[in-house]
């Protein structure tokens, strides 16, 4: 009976311990989570976003940024800002409001790929150039031949006054005489593209009769 005792004091020791070296396990976790939290915030507190950054850049986005950095350094009062999303087909534009130089600069920052410009109203444009169609494009653009048989593409229906973008001339003669009719009618009609898959298949199939890729085939020996 009394070793019963003895061994059930020494459990319930056991657990009391474990539970005191648990929570001093944890606080000194903590700590140390704590102190490298505030080395990093500390050490990072003087430095401006460009400074923090500039290790992460290319040597194109590096450039890019100086450009901009010395452009806004004659910027002193906040002005008009816009993102224009300029797409392979189709663009958009967006308001982003009242900025300071300072601020036009941290977006610089963080979107190295951005170029900015300033136009003769004062307003500031960033520029991203995206490899895609835009949302209107996917929805309505159409490769077809224009009046001077161009390879173009359109916003809807083949017509001069919806040409979107003009590629190269076509060899006519090649193109009917190489291509059954039904192809040739479809691109006279309009091929529709929603993607940019279907857009370099459209593009790669009819480059081989661009008139200069056509002379030239004739020339070869």
């Amino acid at each position: 009976m009394n070793v019963q005792r003895f061994l059930k004091h020494w459990k319930r020791r056991l657990r009391w311990k474990r539970s005191w070296l648990t929570l001093g396990m944890i606080f000194l976790v903590g700590t140390v989570c704590w102190i490298g939290y505030a080395t990093n915030s500390f050490s990072g507190a003087g430095k401006s976003p460009s400074k923090a950054t500039m290790a992460q850049l290319t040597p194109e986005d590096d450039e890019r940024l100086k450009e901009a950095e010395a452009t806004l350094k004659r910027i002193t009062d906040s002005r008009e800002s816009y993102l224009l999303k300029s797409y392979v087909c189709g663009e958009e534009r967006n308001t982003l409001g009242l900025q300071t130089s300072e601020q036009l600069l941290n977006m610089q920052v963080k979107n190295p790929n951005w170029i900015l410009s300033v136009g003769p109203n004062g307003n500031v444009t960033f520029t991203e150039n995206i490899d895609d169609l835009s949302p209107a494009c996917k929805e309505k653009a159409v490769f077809g031949i224009d009046g001077s048989s161009n390879l173009s593409l359109f916003n809807g229906t083949p017509a001069k006054d919806n040409v979107i973008r003009t590629f190269f001339q076509l060899n006519i003669k090649h193109l009917e005489s190489s291509l059954p009719r039904d192809t040739v009618q479809q691109l006279r009609d309009g091929i529709r593209i929603s993607d940019m898959e279907e857009y370099n298949s459209v593009l790669s199939t009819f480059s081989d009769y661009a008139v200069e890729e056509t002379e030239r085939a004739m020339t070869r020996p």
